[in-house]
C-alpha cells in the first residue's frame, strides 16, 4: 500500500473512538476477540469489524490459536503517523523558539524602559493614580 494511502487509512482506523479503546486495550496485551468486545455495549459483529479496519490499516495483527483468534497491537503501523507528524514537530519548535525570542526582546525592552512615577490625585472621594 503507498505511504499516503496508509496513512489515510491509519488516520481513519484512529477516528473511530471504539477503535481507539481497542488499541489502548491492546497496548496492555494480547487477548480475545471476545475479551475485547466484554467493556462494549455493541456486538460481537460489529467489534470484528472494527479489528478489520485496524488490521488494514496495519494497526493491530490477528494471529491463530485453537478455537482463539488472539489480537496484538501493531506499533509499526504507526510509524508513518510518526513522520508525518514529526514535520509539524519541527514547525511547532520553530514556531515556539521564535515566541520565546521575541518575549525575551519585549522583557528586555520593558526593563530598560523608564519607569514613569505616579501620584495620587483626588477627585469626588475617590483616589486616582495619574502618571505624568
Amino acid at each position: 500500500m503507498p505511504e499516503t494511502d496508509r496513512l489515510n487509512a491509519t488516520f481513519a482506523a484512529l477516528a473511530d473512538p471504539t477503535r481507539r479503546a481497542i488499541l489502548a486495550r491492546l497496548a496492555l496485551g494480547e487477548t480475545s476477540v471476545q475479551k475485547l468486545a466484554e467493556p462494549f455495549a455493541i456486538s460481537l459483529p460489529a467489534i470484528s469489524r472494527h479489528l478489520k479496519v485496524l488490521e488494514h490499516a496495519g494497526l493491530i495483527s490477528r494471529g491463530r490459536d485453537a478455537q482463539m483468534r488472539p489480537c496484538r497491537i501493531d506499533t509499526a503501523g504507526l510509524i508513518g503517523v510518526d513522520h508525518w507528524l514529526e514535520e509539524y514537530r519541527k514547525l511547532w519548535n520553530q514556531s515556539m523558539d521564535k515566541l520565546e525570542s521575541y518575549l525575551e526582546v519585549m522583557k528586555a525592552q520593558q526593563a530598560a524602559a523608564p519607569k514613569k512615577k505616579s501620584r495620587s490625585v483626588k477627585r469626588q472621594g475617590e483616589t486616582h493614580a495619574r502618571k505624568d
